[in-house]
């Protein structure tokens, strides 16, 4: 009986973490691909490594904050334009309290660490405030999320510019410029030293994870996710968790901000975080997360994390030609549909009798997506393998409406 027990427990928790077992496999498959492909990660495997885990570390800092806000049953649009402008506060907090020149000019060189300290909690707190504007936006004013943080979409990086503008004309003798520059060494570790980034992003999962798996709050988040009706019903306090979340997800999207800045030592609104929110909302996505709220696991969004940053790495590392930030979008944008249509797959084999290609819309769908993959395997290895990639894609999307209409035609017994 107690073997039994424990099997049949192993098996839920084989089927609850199946999403990250296919993850992994899938990170090494694409590592050793690319490792056959390229030489890449053969002749300097440790730069290589070291600088997938920055780069997914700086990423997955907001992804997290992003993962949370999902499973609540939200969206947050403004995860790059809270870099940009939480960038620009932090640049500006250290450059007026820096030391001046004889001419008037702030030194940014070797700067205290009472400045960092200012910097960093001033930031922290604009991010809990952004976070506590969306919150009242969503649950006092009645405004759907989507529409609250597209505001701050194209709101706060405008204000960025402006911001960043007056702060150099005010503390600067060479008047208005949109960039302000810091050029402390060590302020610049924290965005530029491999393992920074990465026990920052380690410590904050285990606390997201401590939160989402281990308390009663983190329980609250998932149930108003999947039906919120029924949680507030049910007498949780809906409006303080949508606070709690759009505040991590702020928060989260801060820390990024200060760190994105220390990378490059320079406060750029007009660039920085540009599109960074689709990044993290994918990384939650290809990690677990359900867009309908209720689903997803931490362990899994930093998972999904890894996947997309070492897919970037492994297109960069195989393409010799163009920039790889050209095909960045692309790649995100595409593993995006696959997550989500990965998920709907999965609802409708068990049983919901979902339809991907229905009738003259499914037969047009499956050229439109032949084609643009095709396209894109033309551009990327070469004309021949564009044509099989069109033709299998054809192939199968005919064997799915083939499998639909024979499962609509017999369905499977019951009972």
């Amino acid at each position: 009986m107690v073997e039994r027990e424990s099997n049949g427990l192993a098996r839920r928790w084989a089927r609850l973490h199946s999403n990250e077992f296919g993850l992994l496999l899938t990170i090494l498959v694409v590592v050793a691909l690319t490792a056959l492909f390229s030489s890449a990660y053969r002749d300097k495997p440790l730069q290589n490594l070291q600088e997938i885990l920055r780069q997914t570390s700086l990423l997955g800092v907001f992804a997290l904050g992003a993962a949370i806000v999902i499973i609540s049953g939200g969206i947050d649009l403004s995860s790059g334009s809270v870099i940009a402008f939480s960038g620009a506060i932090c640049a500006s907090i250290m450059l007026a309290l820096a030391p001046v020149d004889e001419a008037g000019n702030p030194m940014t060189q070797n700067l205290g660490a009472g400045i960092y300290t200012a910097a960093i909690a001033g930031t922290l707190a604009v991010g809990f405030l952004i976070g506590t504007l969306h919150a009242w936006l969503i649950t006092a004013v009645g405004l759907p999320p989507f529409v609250a943080t597209l505001a701050s979409l194209v709101g706060l990086r405008s204000l960025a510019r402006v911001f960043v503008q007056e702060v150099t004309a005010s503390l600067t003798t060479t008047g208005k410029t949109t960039q302000i520059y810091i050029y402390d060494e060590n302020f610049s570790k924290l965005g530029t030293t491999w393992w920074i980034p990465l026990c920052i992003f380690c410590g904050l999962s285990f606390l997201a994870w401590l939160l989402m798996s281990r308390t009663v709050v983190g329980r609250h988040l998932y149930a108003m996710g999947g039906n919120e009706a029924a949680a507030r019903l049910s007498g949780i306090r809906t409006d303080h968790l949508k606070w709690l979340a759009y505040c991590l997800g702020a928060m989260t999207a801060s820390i990024a901000g200060i760190l994105y800045t220390a990378e490059v030592g320079t406060s750029y609104p007009q660039v920085q975080g540009l599109g960074y929110e689709l990044n993290a909302i994918a990384a939650a996505v290809v990690g677990g997360c359900s867009l309908q709220g209720g689903v997803g696991l931490i362990s899994g969004t930093m998972l999904g994390v890894l996947f997309l940053r070492v897919v970037i790495d492994s297109v960069a590392k195989i393409i010799k030609f163009g920039s790889a930030d050209d095909y960045e979008g692309i790649i995100v944008g595409f593993l995006v549909v696959l997550a989500v249509a990965f998920n709907e797959l999965r609802q409708a084999r068990s049983g919901t009798g979902k339809q991907f290609f229905p009738g003259a819309l499914g037969i047009v769908a499956i050229g439109v997506l032949a084609l643009l993959s095709g396209t894109l395997a033309t551009i990327t290895v070469g004309k021949q393998a564009g044509m099989v990639v069109f033709g299998v894609l054809i192939v199968l999307g005919a064997a799915s409406r083939f499998r639909q209409r024979v499962s609509r035609q017999h369905p499977p017994q019951t009972g």
